[in-house]
């Protein structure tokens, strides 16, 4: 299998209604070499459906006891599929929790609703958590697009182009207050973003973030990739330091690998698998930690 080309600042967002994940840039001189992303294994913990916080604490514990690289949550207030109405529980305070609780993989949301909280507090909040746990957060933000979460708790939903510029406008207010925090954070903070958008959000991409996260059949990634290489161009920025990642939707453990190695020959290097309460499957979490495994 070897290594990938690293790609490391994306955002995640559509100009249509869907996630957006951003993960913030490094500043400083920018460098134009690039190196190699190794393969690495994601999972969303989705907060839905688990009528007991300790379901949750027990998936995180057993995907990081299989080896998982990275553990997503995501930023609603609602569940997203199953009863509309049924159990969830919030993302950032989960975020805290689950710093103290594993030791070794990165965490992160997938994604962070822009529109919820205030910028400069999202990136206090960040750094906290980073220092929580020892430097592992990543940063995934996006513009937002669940309509109940807004209505039910008083957010301005506006359209789809006003929250994606809301996001673009954020972002440098991010950065800003990550570089004026005591203590600062322990590291970069990583920015992810999720989404397809050919003229805001690849450019959001292109301009801010470490890694870029798509759902999506391979011959529409490679020219969506090939899009933001461009917007990367137009920028100065050296597309192969943007890390790309995309989600598997699949429940066959069989299935889920060769659909992984299909995204690790179009270019993406971090594979990410969905588990909802309140059972938690991580049958194709665990194949894909041995198929990665078995290749390195």
């Amino acid at each position: 299998m070897g290594e990938l080309p690293i790609r490391h600042a994306t955002l995640l967002t559509t100009e249509s209604d869907s996630d957006a994940i951003l993960i913030l840039r490094q500043t400083g001189p920018m460098t134009f070499t690039a190196r190699d992303f190794p393969v690495r294994i994601g999972v969303q913990l989705q907060p839905q459906h688990a009528p007991e916080y300790s379901m949750i604490r027990d998936a995180v514990r057993r995907a990081e006891d299989m080896g998982v690289d990275v553990a997503f949550n995501w930023d609603h207030f609602y569940p997203l599929y199953g009863n509309p109405d049924g159990e969830h529980f919030e993302c950032w305070t989960m975020l805290g929790a689950w710093a103290e609780q594993t030791t070794r993989v990165e965490i992160g949301a997938l994604v962070t609703c822009n529109s919820y909280r205030n910028p400069e507090l999202l990136a206090d909040m960040a750094r906290t958590v980073d220092h929580m746990s020892g430097g592992r957060l990543i940063l995934g933000i996006g513009s937002g697009w669940f309509e109940k979460d807004y209505d039910e708790y008083g957010y301005d939903f506006g359209t789809a182009g006003s929250r994606l510029n809301d996001l673009g406008a954020a972002l440098p207010r991010i950065a800003d207050r990550l570089g004026k925090l005591n203590p600062a954070p322990t590291r970069h903070l990583p920015v992810l973003i999720g989404g397809g958008g050919e003229k805001k959000t690849l450019r959001h991409v292109a301009e801010h973030a470490d890694m870029w996260h798509y759902f999506v059949d391979v011959p529409t990634y490679e020219r969506k990739s090939a899009i933001l290489d461009e917007h990367c161009a137009a920028v100065g920025r050296d597309p192969a330091l943007i890390e790309h990642s995309a989600g598997l939707g699949t429940r066959d453990p069989d299935d889920a690998v060769g659909k992984a190695e299909e995204l690790v020959k179009a270019g993406i290097s971090l594979i990410t698998v969905g588990a909802s309460g309140p059972d938690y499957d991580l049958t194709v979490l665990e194949a894909l930690c041995r198929w990665r495994d078995s290749n390195n």
